[in-house]
């Protein structure tokens, strides 16, 4: 296989894996998600060797360049997706399980919900 067959098909597992986590991802699917995260982590550490032997330091083409930069577009954009759902679970499991902590420094019936500090008595 000719050098560039190679990181043609370098690249081309790695636009396979993102499609594949962001389906994932949009399909709420946790253990699919998982699974393709890890196949992605795969792909890229040995995307990273073999471009790296390929190109001998040298420039990547233009047209892998570009599809790369897409691809870390898309990775991004997966990010950003995660963290928001991320934060959407984190404020539901907050109302449908609130801190046992007080929160505020009276009850609703007017009395300190702070805890005692100190072992000091008053008589």
């Amino acid at each position: 296989m000719s050098q560039h067959n190679e990181l043609e098909s370098c690249v081309a597992q790695l636009e396979q894996r993102l499609g594949a986590l962001g389906a994932a991802l949009r399909a709420h699917q946790a253990d699919a998600l998982e699974c393709e995260a890890a196949a992605l982590q795969r792909s890229l550490a040995a995307a990273v060797d073999q471009l790296r032997q390929a190109t001998g330091g040298t420039r990547l083409p233009a047209p892998l360049r570009q599809r790369l930069a897409l691809a870390s577009a898309q990775v991004v954009t997966q990010r950003e997706a995660l963290a928001r759902a991320s934060a959407s679970l984190d404020r539901a499991l907050d109302v449908l399980l609130p801190s046992a902590a007080p929160r505020g420094a009276y009850s609703a019936a007017g009395l300190s919900e702070r805890p005692a500090l100190g072992g000091m008595l008053q008589a």
